[in-house]
């Protein structure tokens, strides 16, 4: 059954998760720790890093191939349940 949300996109799909987080943690790590928990064929090309202007923050950008609503809702929800993350879009 698909519901309206899953009609905004066609699953499967290419998806960025951006997550921004302070400098001083082992954000990278923890992004993919998460995301792969729900996609089993991340590689490295899909992720990419990059510090803020004055280095106190850095944001992660992973590109997942997304299957469905709820991976990617589940996705979100483990990265924002981290204090480390400040914010994931």
């Amino acid at each position: 059954m698909t519901n309206e949300s899953d009609e905004l996109f066609n699953f499967p799909c290419d998806f960025p998760i951006k997550v921004m987080g302070r400098c001083d943690c082992e954000l990278e790590s923890l992004v993919v720790e998460i995301v792969n928990k729900h996609v089993s064929d991340l590689n490295e090309e899909a992720v990419k890093t990059r510090p803020s202007g004055k280095g106190n923050f850095m944001s992660v950008t992973v590109i997942v191939n997304a299957h469905s609503r709820e991976q990617l809702d589940n996705i979100y929800l483990d990265l924002t349940a981290r204090e480390e993350v400040l914010m994931a879009l």
